[in-house]
């Protein structure tokens, strides 16, 4: 390994609200992802806890606050719930597509109206068709956008219901950012069909993990994220596999607090980087 790889350079962002907590302030630290060595450093920091956005790779590193935890599920060990067994059947008939990273308008439109219910007020709702296919087109890592479709009368491909963005690890699939259409009453679950989707592809490649970002405790909009099991947490001490009871414990409180979703803070999306590309401006 070249030294570009081994010692990125890199910088801490502006202290900002923070837009899972109220009341708290984030900052983040990040390197460039530029250059030949791209894919084998955004592998490299993927795997301790980074994230992608266009080509920055970051994570959280707040003052005094260790609360967002990366997850990753065990593609190989994942065995779907009762629900989402469910979710599978209901979707099954999507006609779900590998494309390359390039952003159509179609894909904008359904963002739109995914931000309008999921998330109004929050960082991404001011996105325009440059700031979206930016988004997507800007990588310096083996990117794709799968795109899930409904089934024509005649089997051809439909309506555009779901994407997702997505990164190929050399040790997984990272989740970089997925929306779908909140207002198809007949399928619900969507965006956890986009999952179970991702999980099943990553075992048929042979590929352990599907990186879903971070985990807030005490954060409602991450909590469908402990309900795909076994999920794996990272801490100080490397990677740890949460027990069938811990995981259980906290399936049950996201169950509890289910129907407590709220307008987003401000400058908040479900999973932070892509709306907020300008904080990663270097002077």
């Amino acid at each position: 390994m070249t030294a570009p790889v081994r010692f990125p350079r890199f910088f801490v962002t502006s202290p900002a609200p923070c837009p899972y907590l109220p009341g708290k302030t984030e900052r983040k630290v990040f390197t460039e992802l530029k250059g030949p060595h791209s894919e084998q450093l955004n592998d490299a920091l993927g795997r301790i806890g980074f994230r992608r956005s266009q080509t920055v790779a970051y994570r959280p590193s707040c003052e005094g606050c260790k609360a967002c935890v990366s997850v990753r599920v065990a593609a190989h060990d994942f065995a779907p719930s009762k629900a989402q067994r469910r979710v599978i059947n209901r979707n099954a008939d999507l006609i779900v597509t590998e494309c390359r990273p390039w952003a159509t308008a179609e894909q904008f439109v359904l963002l739109q109206k995914y931000l309008e219910h999921r998330h109004p007020g929050g960082g991404m709702a001011a996105m325009d068709e440059v700031d979206y296919a930016d988004m997507v087109e800007h990588t310096s890592v083996s990117s794709f956008v799968i795109e899930y479709r409904e089934q024509m009368p005649d089997g051809g491909a439909g309506r555009l219901v779901a994407a997702c963005l997505t990164d190929r690890q050399a040790d997984g699939l990272s989740m970089i950012y997925s929306f779908y259409d909140p207002e198809i009453e007949d399928r619900n679950g969507l965006g956890n069909f986009v999952i179970l989707d991702h999980i099943r592809r990553a075992s048929e490649a042979g590929l352990p993990y599907v990186y879903l970002g971070y985990w807030v405790e005490g954060s409602d909009r991450m909590r469908y994220k402990v309900r795909f099991r076994p999920l794996e947490v990272l801490s100080s001490e490397g990677w740890r596999r949460l027990g069938d009871a811990e995981q259980r414990a906290l399936i049950e409180s996201a169950a509890s607090g289910a129907g407590l979703r709220g307008p987003a803070t401000d400058g908040c999306t479900k999973d932070n980087a892509p709306s907020t590309q300008a904080e990663f401006k270097l002077a």
